[in-house]
């Protein structure tokens, strides 16, 4: 009789309800971002602050970045079907790449106009801005940097770099309104350059950001194995079980947001068929129970030399 036996199986795992989680955060900050732009136009206007017109333009922007989040996600969320088996969470770092993609653009206009005007002089076109627009800038650094914990918090809760990458396009915004208080404030002051280099530095950070999340999201499209200390913990797992003698392989790949695991273990050569499946069902279950993002498992049953 042929003691090898294959398990495989689809998580069965409740999840938390991964889109309804990520549409409620998106349509919080879009009211949020919507409001922010009128307000910060508004501003810009009354108070004569180029500046604060273009941070509203910049904020209106994420407005259009969310509507990107809220689509990866939904394409992310579809059932597997006949065409895509193992489902469709890559989709979600399709969105995160272009989030990137958009927060790099936003952070090299930044970048260029600053150091256009830093190497031309180009400040003789600048109004010295009221007061208005310098507490319009704070209300947009406060509300922004709130906007990027809050989105933050549930992006690492329901694990989605899609909403993590909104979330680096709110601070970035908030880094837009650090620029634009400076140069409102060095402007008043009579220093307009203060400005131009305060964005050089803005343009820095952005593009990191833009880097990391760009960096996190192709690692999540190509297929990789799980750190050590995560493998570590599911070869531990499968060894709790008192009838595995063993493990002659252990591989790992992440898809998406997901971990998929094919692990063949040691059984007794003496049991039978109905045992073996047994054991590596209940090898399966353990997996499954101890590791939430794990959605594919597949074990096989080896006689143990």
């Amino acid at each position: 009789m042929d003691k090898n036996k294959t398990i495989t199986t689809k998580s069965n795992i409740a999840e938390t309800d991964f889109q309804k989680v990520a549409n409620r955060v998106s349509f919080i900050t879009i009211i949020g971002n919507v409001v922010l732009s009128v307000l910060k136009l508004l501003a810009g206007i009354i108070a004569h602050s180029n500046a604060m017109i273009s941070d509203a333009i910049h904020s209106a922007s994420d407005v259009f970045s969310t509507f990107v989040v809220i689509i990866g996600i939904k394409l992310a969320s579809k059932e597997p079907d006949k065409e895509h088996p193992y489902g469709h969470e890559r989709l979600e770092c399709v969105a995160a790449i272009i989030l990137a993609v958009v927060l790099f653009i936003t952070g090299l206009g930044i970048g260029m106009d600053a150091l256009k005007n830093i190497i031309n002089g180009n400040y003789s076109g600048l109004q010295v801005p009221g007061i208005l627009a310098l507490i319009a800038a704070i209300v947009s650094i406060v509300s922004k940097e709130g906007m990027y914990w809050y989105t933050r918090y549930y992006a690492k809760k329901i694990d989605s770099s899609a909403l993590m990458a909104d979330a680096w396009h709110h601070r970035s915004d908030a880094f837009s309104s650090i620029g634009a208080l400076i140069g409102i404030g060095g402007a008043r002051l009579g220093f307009p350059v203060m400005d131009s280099i305060a964005s050089l530095v803005i343009f820095v950070f952005i593009v990191k950001a833009a880097f990391d999340i760009f960096k996190d999201a192709m690692d999540k499209m190509v297929d990789h194995s799980c750190d050590e200390e995560t493998e570590k913990q599911i070869y531990d797992c499968v060894m709790k079980n008192e009838n595995v003698m063993g493990i002659d392989l252990l591989q790992t790949r992440i898809f998406g947001n997901k971990i998929y695991v094919d692990v063949e273990i040691q059984a007794d050569a003496s049991y039978t068929l109905q045992e073996a499946h047994t054991i590596a069902e209940t090898v399966h279950n353990d997996i499954e129970r101890n590791f939430p993002k794990v959605k594919h498992i597949m074990v096989h049953v080896n006689p143990a030399k």
